[in-house]
């Protein structure tokens, strides 16, 4: 089975990269672009076939490793 997870920062948190690119996108022509929320995206390809377990191992894993629960949401879609 295939997951992907996307990881971003939570609203409120300052996003360096971000404010970053957005800056660049401005400096290049791209006035239009108002904020960027810079993220990331891990894809899995996991063995077993119970969704729900499958999902509820990918929620342990960015819970302990994958994400900072601190300041990230992630979204897990099974693919």
């Amino acid at each position: 089975m295939k997951a992907r997870i996307q990881i971003m920062l939570k609203n409120g948190v300052l996003d360096p990269q971000g404010e970053a690119i957005k800056h660049a996108l401005n400096n290049i022509g791209f006035e239009s672009v108002t904020g960027v929320r810079q993220g990331k995206v891990i894809e899995l390809d996991l063995e077993g076939s119970d969704k729900s377990q499958v999902r509820s191992q990918i929620e342990n894993m960015c819970n302990k490793m994958l994400a900072n629960a601190v300041i990230e949401n992630f979204e897990i879609e099974l693919l």
